[in-house]
């Protein structure tokens, strides 16, 4: 089992959990882990978001970097999306995000990405941790004029936006409308400057709202996990559509012109929809989590889609895309992977394609999103013995209980059980028709599921 690592990098509480004495042996292993192949001397971005902790982390990391003899590029405060297509673009050998995406302020984290710009897979980090228990950290020190540099490189951010210009600019002007107003919530986060840059050059009306970070507000009842301001301020504004990004601006969740969320299931399938109209969905394939609502499934199967799901988490969706060629993938979190562009989930990227979508087709945004009916859902948690979460598939009564559920539901419903990677809990999660029964079901397994396995 991995010592750091979670299922998105390392994310802890900053300066006593993430201190800068772990941050510095993940930068000093990291740097040795992803450039030993190379014949040269490394060359790695680090990008962060706008907490308070963020120069603090940063300076650890580079302080392991160029301990290691690696030269850094500061990228400043720029989305995680942003640090990803500046890696591919500069051929740089590794880079990093510090941020705890959609956390409180009191949290930061690393992610790390290849040089192809993708999050490192689960081998490579339990690779990290290996050298980093190893010992053998101080053999890996440079000396002399081995020692690596570090310059501040914040003018890389125009690249970004002119990415955007490049992929949009057309289709945006042919479409655009005088009446068309977008909201944009940044979460006081990564996206605060980058963001209205982008809309500004598109040429796309909008009003911004949570861009003023000063380093503990970001997340803070605002972004992509609290759309009630948004939702509020889209209304009580007479605005077409709310886009909410996340902290480190990877996510993105909207809002309807009704104030009604589109969640990332609905995203998926509006881009869907407006790729495969212009023969630009690679097998007719959406990939999704098991965590994808029923009603994107139903939407998938009524409209000749394939959709394959793959366990929690972003990083096993671009897997299963990279595998097998899709281009289409995400969470119902917000995390859409749109590979002819960026092989990491992209806010303002996906707001961009849902944008362009509503403009193309010529209709309001709520009249987009009914094309997938979400069935209602309810959450429960199990509490368990730690060592006996995961037997919860080897219990008789429970697996009678659930395939007695299943049956009932013939199709129009659905039971996922699932253990917490991280706590003594199984999941215990339904969909079907009546919130009301649904929640009956729900508890009834978690309450056998403790009963069981206590």
């Amino acid at each position: 089992m991995r010592k750091y690592f979670g299922t998105d990098g390392i994310r802890r509480i900053a300066n006593t959990e993430l201190t800068p004495e772990l941050v510095y042996s993940v930068a000093k292993a990291g740097a040795y882990v992803l450039s030993k192949h190379s014949d040269h001397t490394p060359v790695i971005l680090i990008g962060r978001d706008t907490r308070i902790s963020g120069t603090l982390i940063e300076s650890a990391m580079v302080a392991g970097f160029l301990s290691y003899g690696a030269n850094v590029k500061l990228l400043g405060v720029i989305p995680t999306p942003a640090v990803a297509y500046l890696t591919r673009k500069l051929n740089a050998d590794a880079s990093v995000v510090i941020s705890a995406s959609h956390n409180t302020y009191e949290f930061n984290g690393i992610k790390f990405f290849s040089n192809k710009g993708m999050k490192i897979p689960d081998n490579l980090e339990e690779e990290i941790e290996e050298v980093m228990e190893s010992g053998e950290l101080e053999k890996l020190t440079a000396v002399n004029d081995k020692i690596g540099v570090s310059e501040y490189a914040l003018d890389l951010i125009d690249e970004y936006v002119y990415f955007f210009r490049k992929k949009f600019d057309d289709d945006i002007a042919k479409y655009n409308k005088d009446d068309f107003v977008v909201a944009l919530d940044t979460a006081n986060g990564a996206t605060s400057v980058v963001a209205e840059k982008v809309f500004k050059v598109l040429g796309i009306k909008y009003k911004i709202i949570n861009n003023h970070p000063n380093g503990v507000n970001i997340n803070d009842n605002c972004g992509s996990t609290h759309l009630d301001g948004l939702k509020k301020y889209v209304v009580e504004n007479g605005l077409s559509l709310g886009v909410a990004y996340d902290g480190d601006g990877d996510r993105c969740l909207a809002v309807d012109e009704k104030g009604n969320e589109i969640d990332g299931d609905r995203l998926l399938a509006i881009i869907s929809q407006s790729l495969r109209k212009k023969g630009k969905l690679n097998k007719d394939t959406i990939v999704a989590t098991v965590m994808s609502n029923l009603g994107l499934n139903k939407y998938a199967r009524d409209n000749g889609l394939e959709l394959l799901q793959t366990k929690v988490g972003d990083r096993y969706v671009l897997e299963e895309m990279l595998k097998d060629g899709f281009n289409l993938g995400g969470e119902q979190s917000g995390h859409v992977i749109l590979l002819d562009y960026n092989p990491t989930g992209d806010g303002i990227l996906t707001s961009l394609m849902l944008i362009k979508s509503i403009l193309e087709e010529g209709k309001s945004a709520s009249e987009l999103s009914s094309i997938v009916k979400l069935y209602p859902q309810v959450l429960i948690n199990a509490k368990v013995n730690t060592n006996k979460k995961y037997d919860y598939d080897k219990d008789e009564e429970i697996k009678e209980a659930i395939d007695k559920l299943e049956k009932e539901f013939a199709g129009n419903g659905r039971v996922l059980i699932r253990a917490s990677g991280t706590e003594p809990l199984v999941r215990v999660m339904i969909e079907g028709e009546d919130q009301k029964y649904i929640t009956k079901k729900a508890q009834e397994i978690a309450d056998l599921i403790e009963k069981k396995l206590k």
